[in-house]
This record gives C-alpha cells, structure tokens and sequence, in this order.
C-alpha cells in the first residue's frame, strides 16, 4: 500500500515523480490524485501533507492501497514552498510534475508532456489550462501558453502554471522554492531560466484549473504587490522591475478579459 519513505536513490521505473502539497483541501484533492493515477506513465505520487485541519488526511488515505503513493505528513505547518521542497527532495523519476490539490489533469497529459519533453531534451515545459470554477464547472477561458519561454518573456508576466509545469529531476532539484510570502513558483522558474535558457508550452488545455477566492493567485491586488517583490528579488532595480510590471499588468489584462 502507499507508504511514508525516507530518501532513496533515483527509480529507473519511476518516469514521472509528482509533487502533491496538500492542505485543508478535502473538497477537491480526491479528484486530483484520481487524475494522477489515472496517467499512462510509470509515476509516483508524492503528497506532502500540510497538517491540515479538516478531512484532508481521511480523503488521501483512502487512496493508500495504491502502491505508486508516497505519504508525507509534516509535524508542523511549512507552507507550500517548503512541502513542495520536501516532496522534490524525495522525487526519483527523471521528471519531475507538480499539481495542487484543487487542479486536475486530462488522462493523457504526462504521456502527452513526457514524449513533449523528449523531444530535443527539453528542461522545462508547461501546458495551456481550462479555467474551471471552485465547484468544476468550466468558465468557458481557456489561457494559451506560447511555444518558447525565454528569461526576459517569463519577466513579463508568468506565463508558467505550477499545475502545468514539468522539469527535468536533476534541474529542479538544483533550485528550492523560496520567499512562500511572495510568488515562490514563478521565482523558481525565472531562476531555472535565468540559468538553462528556454522553456516550452503545449498550447492545449490538458490543465483544469480551480480558479479559488482569497488565494494568492485570486486576489489581484496582492499578486501585483507579490510580482513587484519578485522582480526586486530577482535582483532587477527600481527602473527594470517598473518595466516589467507594466507588461505583467498589461498581460494580466489581456489574460483574463
């Protein structure tokens, strides 16, 4: 059955290790580890559980009997960064797939993403994404992703979906997830890029994503605030990070209008 494990060596039977954080998110994780395990690639799924205050941990365990499960509870509540940290820590696949609890995959997305990502030996990929409402029912949005993903592109707007994203094993596990006060996802992108290049999109929707109120993506105002402090925390001064705010708002708009 699934299981709690300390770290081991890389799986050469493991394809694809997905990182998982979960907390107080009973509503809706069943439908993403049944989207998980319903892939058609070799996988684990690692989930980093949050100490959680409502039913989350009866709703995982109730997937246990699934030997590709690996369970970690945190003894106290580390944020999303660092249990993402944890689960990338223990990952053995050569790629590494992240998805929150409250977002959901198409069957054939992994299939789909992994011969993507062979292609040219690619390091870091995302996919477009169907924008659902807290209750599944589509809104009817669709958020295209370009082909190519440059550093200064990425600057102007995270074009990047964590839910969607996939990185080869031994570059993601260069890098940490940092600042969980600001955009830690989009800081860890722009630092893989910064340093390896390009990034990659498949332009389909093979991402069902939970648009949830009172998130740090959900409200507008304070992920502007966070975006200006990932900028500066990348370094950019006052001038650069004004710059490429003005594109992220300008992005925004267009995004979601």
């Amino acid at each position: 059955m699934g299981k709690v494990m300390e770290y081991v060596d890389k799986d050469p039977d493991v394809l694809v290790s997905v990182i998982m954080p979960a907390y107080n998110c009973e509503k809706y994780i069943g439908t993403a580890i049944r989207s998980v395990l319903e892939q058609t690639v070799s996988l684990e799924l690692i989930i980093v559980e949050d100490c959680a205050e409502d039913g989350t941990e009866d709703v995982i365990r109730s997937f246990l009997p699934d030997e590709r499960i690996i369970y970690i509870c945190n003894e106290t509540n580390l944020g999303v960064a660092a249990s993402r940290n944890k689960g990338m820590e223990l990952a053995r696949g050569k790629y590494i797939a992240f998805l929150d609890a409250d977002d959901y995959w198409t069957k054939d997305k992994l299939e789909r993403q992994v011969s993507f990502m062979e292609e040219g030996d690619k390091i870091l990929s995302s996919t477009g994404r169907e924008l659902i409402d807290e209750n599944g029912s589509s809104t009817g949005k669709i958020i295209r992703i370009p082909e190519k993903i440059g550093y200064k592109d990425l600057l102007k707007g995270n074009v990047l979906n964590t839910s969607g994203v996939m990185v080869l094993s031994e570059t993601a596990k260069q890098y940490k997830m940092v600042q969980d006060h600001l955009h830690e996802d989009y800081i860890m992108w722009l630092s893989i890029l910064k340093e390896h290049g390009k990034a990659y999109g498949i332009n389909e929707p093979l991402l069902k994503y939970r648009v949830m109120q009172g998130t740090k993506s959900g409200n507008k105002l304070k992920s502007a605030k966070m975006t200006f402090g990932v900028y500066r925390y990348m370094g950019l001064n006052l001038i650069q990070a004004v710059y490429y705010f003005c594109h992220y708002a300008i992005n925004g708009v267009r995004k979601y209008r």
